[in-house]
């Protein structure tokens, strides 16, 4: 069993930028991690942001945060990160920290482990 643990989250206002972690705990080899995140009036689904592969060297982002969000790792730990600059008030969200088995996804349904969500506020 994986556990994962967000933290970094906050509020800011726009244009600035925050750094979230994700500690996982439980799996000693790496695998494939992403962060996702949940809106305010958006409880039937949580968007994939960006998915890194267990050596980090494939990651993959959603079409909204592209060229603003990046996603790293630490070496061969299942530990996680996302640089996030020039937000904007729509990314007000819960964010969350998933990792699975399946492969390198933006899909929800794909990653086996969640953690409990960091929430990120961001005001215009």
């Amino acid at each position: 069993q994986l556990h994962l643990a967000e933290s970094g989250g906050g509020s800011v206002q726009a244009g600035g930028s925050l750094r979230l972690s994700c500690a996982g705990s439980g799996i000693s080899s790496p695998i494939y991690m992403a962060w996702f995140r949940q809106g305010p009036g958006n409880e039937r689904e949580r968007e994939g942001i960006a998915g890194i592969s267990p050596s980090g060297r494939e990651v993959t982002y959603g079409h909204s945060v592209k060229g603003r969000f990046t996603i790293s790792r630490d070496g061969s730990e299942n530990t996680a990160y996302l640089q996030m600059n020039s937000l904007k008030p729509e990314a007000t969200a819960i964010y969350y920290c998933a990792a699975g088995l399946t492969g390198m996804s933006l899909d929800s349904g794909k990653f086996q482990f969640w953690g409990r969500g960091t929430q990120v506020t961001i005001s215009s």
